[in-house]
């Protein structure tokens, strides 16, 4: 999920950021069939949700092993200690 949410917000932001050098990106560029003002919620649209699924989606879980004590070590010390 925030991997999509990245992908959304990169493509809304970037959309937005091309807009002031009057460069629309082919994969954008459907939405400016229905007039600049409905082009600018949608990006703005796609910005908002990006981010918000980015930040509000569960973090992955990482894998948590539990550390057995090395059986070699403890003798090595035991040894050492006599």
């Amino acid at each position: 999920m925030r991997k999509i949410g990245g992908y959304l917000a990169f493509f809304g932001g970037f959309a937005i950021i091309l807009k002031f050098f009057d460069r629309v990106p082919r994969l954008l560029f459907w939405i400016y069939t229905w007039g600049d003002t409905v082009a600018w919620v949608i990006m703005v649209a796609f910005l908002v949700a990006g981010l918000a699924m980015l930040f509000l989606a569960p973090a992955p879980e990482e894998e948590v092993f539990e550390t057995k004590p090395n059986e070699m070590t403890n003798k090595e010390e035991n040894e050492s200690i006599s």
